[in-house]
């Protein structure tokens, strides 16, 4: 039974990672990174089955993929309080020479950091062949990868898409960010895309939906029982409900935060409504 306590006490300081590395610099994203933090935070601490150190192999280990890698702030904060590289490293966010660049790269060499995601839409292609190599080598661990609604208007998703339900990539657990915003707007105002479930379905994937994508305990629930849909023949999607900016209550019900960073006034209104818990960097 996961301790939830400790998981929210994680989640909130994650919050306040988020916010506090955008703010230094004025540049990121935080809107995106917030509504994602229980997501990142279950999946990272309870979920995935992970090595005791990190190796760009991953054998015999679950393996992640963040494909929406403007949403950066999340991912660095999880892997730092997960013990994957100094917290302290967090102050370098955005900044010249930092290993924590806007978006993700493997050319600094980051611990936890497994693809290059700032072109959008390439996560997932990528994702199917880490799965299709552990199928390959025998090697029984599952996959999972990250995506946002308006990313899924890449075309290259859906070839992947079509692909592993052909290919039976049934060892993947794609997740959707469903939160209906996207940098210019509502995605329906910006393409409509309609039902992605249905989408999915249409292709041949396992759907699950999660309306609750905020809520801690019903993540870490979907996450597993997504695991018990694996390796029938059929690659998984979870499409998640979620509100951008989430846990600061002027960043949601909004796209205006998608990538813009607090000033010093609201940075505090922000930190208030998200307690220290874990102690800041």
């Amino acid at each position: 039974m996961p301790d939830y306590k400790s998981l929210n006490d994680i989640v909130y300081q994650v919050r306040r990672d988020i916010l506090r590395m955008v703010h230094k610099v004025n540049s990121g994203h935080p809107g995106g990174s917030l509504g994602c933090t229980e997501f990142m935070v279950g999946l990272y601490y309870d979920v995935m089955e992970l090595g005791i150190n990190f190796d760009m192999n991953g054998k015999d280990e679950d393996l992640f993929f963040l494909s929406n890698g403007h949403i950066s702030p999340v991912f660095y904060s999880v892997l730092a309080r997960k013990g994957y590289f100094p917290i302290e490293e967090l102050s370098t966010f955005r900044q010249i020479n930092s290993r924590l660049q806007g978006h993700p790269t493997t050319h600094e060499g980051l611990p936890g950091v497994r693809i290059a995601s700032g072109s959008l839409g390439q996560g997932l292609s990528v994702a199917i062949g880490a799965a299709l190599s552990k199928k390959l080598n025998k090697d029984n661990n599952t996959v999972f990868a990250l995506m946002g609604d308006g990313e899924l208007q890449e075309g290259q998703n859906w070839e992947a898409i079509m692909f592993a339900s052909g290919k039976k990539v049934d060892n993947l657990i794609a997740t959707i960010d469903l939160n209906g915003k996207q940098i210019d707007g509502k995605t329906d105002d910006v393409m409509p895309m309609g039902n992605i479930s249905n989408k999915f379905e249409a292709f041949g994937w396992e759907v699950i939906e999660l309306i609750e994508g905020n809520e801690l305990k019903a993540v870490i629930e979907t996450l597993k029982f997504a695991k018990t849909k694996t390796r029938n023949g059929r690659p998984v999607v979870i499409i998640m409900q979620t509100e951008m900016g989430n846990g600061v209550d002027f960043m949601m019900h909004t796209h205006a935060w998608h990538g813009k960073a607090p000033n010093d006034e609201l940075l505090a209104k922000a930190l208030d409504q998200n307690p220290e818990t874990l102690g800041d960097y």
